[in-house]
């Protein structure tokens, strides 16, 4: 799958700006603040229908303007599709495949597949559950529509049930058969959504456990264990055990919304006991684990992109990113860097195609 031309019209500090791609390689150069990063925000959000900085749609319209619009032409099995996405302030966003406006825009996710490698990928390790949750619904989510559908479902059902909870507390009333409502729909729509979470890790472990000892060279035992109340209880018992909490607290404590993943290296937590190379290395072999994984499943490679990475690794890290460009591993890859020379010395090392865009 490739990305053709972009074009960027009052896209975050980018007034407009149009872009003809290589097959193989992008490269944005420029100081902070030219715009590197945004265009590569602007590619991920042709493909999810938001920004990845920043999925706050209207703060990415451009100071002193009301809107702002993309349009990209990717190739996909031999397909052309054009995907254009605009908003203006005060609108809902307009997400057009080949002309056609999307009903739902989650139907586009999964179209158009892509990496991302970023400095902000840390937050995996340092943040709280909602990151890693994220990550892993992610990367399913991409793969399977069905799965997105009941996580979305899912949500929405939580958010009713924690309005419910606050009525009854504010009103000092309790209505059990009114909650068992939402109780079992949680379970219908969670149950689901949790064995696919362990069917997938089941699957990504060895994947990611595989890449890490080969950027890492090392003997280390690192693995990815799933954190789930339910792994142990039933659904509806843990709702009906943990009711209590839930009335007072007024939000639903329990329930694959709260579940996690534990990141470790030799049973330990990588956050803790981890260095900086091995949570670095921790984090591209996720990456790399996600783009084997959909690539797999999708059938064509995954955009990949990477931003600013050169900056934030080691040269044996940075050599082992062009090694598997050269191997093919890879499809297309747009990445950005404040540096042309290092970048220009990395490119040394491939022989593949490549453009350079120079942004100031």
């Amino acid at each position: 799958m490739k990305l053709k031309s972009l074009t960027l019209t009052q896209y975050k500090n980018i007034s407009s700006e149009s872009f003809e791609f290589d097959d193989r390689i992008n490269c944005f150069i420029g100081n902070n603040g030219v715009g590197k990063s945004n265009v590569l925000d602007a590619i991920y959000h042709l493909c999810f229908a938001k920004g990845y900085f920043n999925p706050t749609a209207v703060q990415n319209i451009q100071f002193d303007t009301d809107f702002f619009a993309l349009d990209g032409v990717f190739e996909k099995n031999e397909q052309s599709e054009k995907i254009t996405c605009s908003l203006k302030k005060g609108h809902k966003k307009v997400l057009k495949r080949n002309g056609k406006i999307y009903e739902k825009i989650a139907d586009h996710i999964g179209l158009l597949p892509l990496v991302i490698i970023s400095p902000s990928d840390r937050d995996l390790i340092t943040e709280g559950s909602s990151i890693r949750r994220k990550f892993m619904d992610g990367v399913i989510g991409q793969t399977d529509s069905t799965y997105l559908n009941q996580l979305l479902n899912y949500t929405k059902i939580i958010s009713q049930r924690n309005a419910l909870l606050k009525y009854f507390a504010a009103n000092q009333t309790f209505e059990p058969e009114t909650l068992d409502i939402y109780d079992q729909k949680m379970i219908e729509l969670g149950t689901p959504i949790h064995e696919k979470r362990k069917e997938f890790l089941a699957d990504f472990t060895p994947i990611f456990e595989q890449h890490y000892q080969s950027i890492s060279k090392s003997e280390e035992e690192v693995t990815l264990a799933y954190e789930s109340s339910l792994i142990d209880s039933s659904f509806a018992a843990l709702l009906k055990q943990q009711l209590p909490k839930d009335r007072m607290a007024q939000f639903s404590t329990v329930g694959i919304h709260k579940e996690d993943l534990f990141f470790s290296i030799s049973g330990q937590p990588i956050k803790k006991f981890g260095s900086q190379g091995q949570q670095k290395s921790f984090l591209i072999a996720l990456k790399l684990a996600q783009f084997d994984f959909i690539k797999k499943i999708a059938g064509v490679p995954p955009i990949v992109l990477l931003d600013d990475v050169f900056d934030k690794l080691d040269q044996n890290r940075v050599s082992l990113i062009m090694q598997l460009v050269e191997e093919n591993h890879f499809g297309q890859i747009f990445l950005s860097d404040t540096h042309e020379d290092r970048t220009m010395e990395a490119l040394k090392t491939t022989q593949l195609s490549y453009k350079v865009f120079n942004l100031s």
